[in-house]
């Protein structure tokens, strides 16, 4: 449950290049269960800035100022999200895992505003 379903996304392609957020992508990587997230130095708005999402369900946006920082939350994110997903994909014969999804982005994304 601690990200072993996280993979480089587009087999690590996206490394070097410009990100959602203007910066240069240095960590890209691809959930297994639907949800993606990117970390970025020199963004437009602040020197890092994590991107994540769930498919279909949200889209997330962070900024920092240091790179331990960033690091470290970019890893506690994505910890995160894999929990969520996971919780969701238990109850998916339930509701598809809607409503485990709907409590659980709004708690996430106030976790880490």
């Amino acid at each position: 449950m601690t990200g072993s379903c996280w993979r480089p996304f587009e087999e690590a392609t996206t490394l070097g290049l410009p990100g959602s957020e203007e910066g240069v992508v240095v960590r890209d990587e691809e959930h297994s269960l639907g949800a993606r997230i990117t970390l970025e130095r020199a963004a437009s708005v602040a020197p890092f800035a994590i991107t994540c999402g769930i498919y279909g369900w949200m889209m997330h946006t962070r900024f920092f100022s240091s790179e331990a920082e960033a690091e470290s939350q970019y890893e506690l994110m994505k910890n995160s999200l894999s929990v969520l997903l996971e919780a969701a994909e238990h109850t998916a014969a339930i509701d598809g895992g809607r409503q485990v999804l709907m409590g659980g982005v709004e708690q996430f994304v106030g976790e880490y505003p």
